[in-house]
């Protein structure tokens, strides 16, 4: 059976990590999102070597993710800078924090994060935007979209009955 390709789904996760699915990236991207911008200083924070550091960096300004700017003439230097979707992977980045923390807690974490104003560690919860409900089993549940095939209408109906 030919596997399906990415640009050929129709789901959101599948589309997301075909951007960001290499953890490469999504360290890269974590690092972006605590101000590294250039080449140099990803390098460093990360120990990846240049040419898989060039692959990925050139990957996730092709995905809309970083924006490479220039700014240095002589030599032609460049930094990568998110753009508004890499910002708006930050969520992600917290969800996946919150995940180690609460299942791989390190003996010593090298990152908190913390409420600015009382600087008092936080607890992050996705929450539903319209109802302010969590986002968690009880209150919520994935249902076929339009393009579902037949297949994933039976997996979330026997997923959704189980549930009940």
């Amino acid at each position: 059976m030919e596997r399906k390709s990415f640009q050929d789904m129709s789901c959101p996760v599948a589309l997301a990590l075909e951007r960001v699915g290499e953890w490469w990236s999504i360290l890269i991207l974590r690092d972006a999102t605590h101000g590294i911008t250039r080449f140099d200083g990803f390098q460093k924070s990360l120990g990846i070597s240049p040419n898989s550091l060039t692959r990925r960096l050139g990957a996730l300004v092709e995905a809309g993710l970083l924006e490479r700017r220039p700014y240095s003439e002589r030599p032609p230097r460049y930094e990568y800078v998110l753009t508004d979707a890499g910002h708006a992977f930050r969520p992600v980045l917290i969800a996946l924090y919150a995940f180690g923390i609460d299942h791989f807690t390190p003996a010593a974490p090298n990152v908190r994060l913390v409420d600015k104003e009382s600087g008092i560690d936080v607890d992050p919860l996705l929450i539903d935007r319209t109802t302010g409900h969590p986002i968690d089993e009880e209150h919520t549940t994935f249902l076929p979209g339009p393009s579902a095939d037949e297949r994933l209408r039976a997996v979330l109906a026997r997923r959704n009955e189980q549930a009940c």
